[in-house]
């Protein structure tokens, strides 16, 4: 079986690509501006989603039988919908499995709980281009699916990680919000999900996230329990009083989603222990 992964250099990606590695998967992986690690029969190829020309070119020259689709461009439009729909096109030319990685930010945080029954209403331009993203690749790839996930931790490299630690040592101006709910997942239980997904077939909505809903500020503390930082040192604020736009409290509730899979998306209250 032969895979392509889309962002491979990306945090998620270098998850994606170990465990294909380690299943003896023959892998290829994109990258923006520089590859990732070396890793034994990993194929890199530059990439900019952005050039519908070379998207195509990339998964005709592969021929994967499926595409992980994990690259992450924020809220520049061009890079998040725009090429999510590349990628999406490329992948139904070729008839290959699609699985495309999407965001709790798609949802305002109206409702606090959503399974995978309900409908995108994002309140930033980052959620409105994956809003944007997911209704592209489930109306030309049918077959494909598509996984919400929510902040992914794991091993110390997540932006969430760096970031306590630059706050516990003085070098980050910051604050961890007490009000900013989300359901934080493991890196590595994130990518065997995906993986489990794509090798299954199953097409439709997933929802990938651990069942303990934490504040950013409750998050960061378990992170420097473990690193044996001081947690008494993280400044916390509320994003309610802040200009920051976005939704406050997002639970991605995974429920349907777990009950079809092996793999087990633990909580960052056991894996951060």
């Amino acid at each position: 079986m032969t895979v392509l992964i889309i962002g491979g250099s990306g945090f998620l990606g270098g998850a994606l690509i170990r465990q294909a590695a380690a299943a003896g998967r023959q892998t290829s992986a994109t990258f923006a501006s520089r590859p990732g690690p070396a890793s034994d029969g990993v194929v890199w190829h530059p990439l900019d989603i952005r050039d519908p020309a070379r998207v195509a070119a990339v998964i005709a020259d592969v021929a994967p039988s499926a595409v992980v689709n994990a690259s992450s461009g924020g809220a520049d439009w061009a890079v998040t919908a725009d090429g999510a729909v590349r990628v999406a096109l490329a992948a139904a030319e070729q008839g290959c499995r699609l699985v495309h990685v999407s965001s709790d930010a798609v949802f305002s945080g109206a409702r606090v709980r959503y399974d995978e029954s309900c409908l995108p209403d994002p309140l930033t331009p980052y959620g409105a281009a994956k809003a944007a993203a997911e209704t592209a690749v489930r109306l030309l790839v049918p077959a494909a699916a598509v996984a919400r996930t929510s902040l992914i931790v794991g091993h110390g490299r997540s932006v969430h990680e760096r970031m306590v630690h630059a706050l516990a040592d003085g070098t980050r101006d910051a604050v961890l919000f007490t009000d900013d709910i989300r359901c934080p997942v493991h890196v590595d239980d994130l990518a065997a999900a995906l993986w489990e997904i794509a090798l299954s077939g199953a097409a439709g909505m997933f929802h990938l996230a651990g069942p303990d809903a934490l504040s950013r500020h409750d998050l960061g503390v378990l992170v420097a329990r473990r690193d044996g930082l001081d947690g008494a040192r993280l400044p916390a604020g509320r994003r309610a009083e802040s200009s920051l736009p976005g939704a406050l409290d997002v639970r991605l509730d995974s429920g349907a989603t777990q009950e079809r899979l092996r793999t087990r998306l633990r909580g960052a209250r056991e894996f951060l222990r």
